[in-house]
């Protein structure tokens, strides 16, 4: 068999996994409708930048919670921030790890 479609078969089943699995929802699939003759990097871009701003968001998470006192109302709106960049690009397994999050940052705000 020659490499190339081994190869196009191989990402095809990976793709497929990442639907089956979760990783990834029909957002995702829109996302890629939207590429066109006029910009083909157009996924690979919003792709990099959701990577780009998943560090930050990430790095301002974690220094919220390095804070002696926690203010779980702006780690809420961090979680926030994060689930709408990854609903945006079809990130569903992030998206619904920041619904627990923020729903666990609400429970510590009653707690308070």
């Amino acid at each position: 068999m020659d490499v190339v479609p081994r190869l196009q078969m191989g990402l095809i089943d990976y793709m497929t996994s990442l639907y089956r699995e979760g990783y990834l929802d029909d957002q995702f699939k829109q996302l890629q409708l939207l590429a066109d003759e006029s910009s083909p990097d157009f996924v690979k871009e919003v792709v990099t930048l959701f990577f780009q701003d998943s560090e930050k968001l990430i790095a301002n998470l974690a220094k919220a919670l390095e804070q002696p006192e926690v203010d779980f109302n702006q780690v809420s709106n961090h979680a926030h921030q994060f689930k709408g960049s990854s609903s945006s690009i079809g990130a569903n397994r992030v998206k619904n790890q920041c619904v627990h999050f923020r729903a666990y940052c609400e429970e510590k705000n009653r707690d308070a």
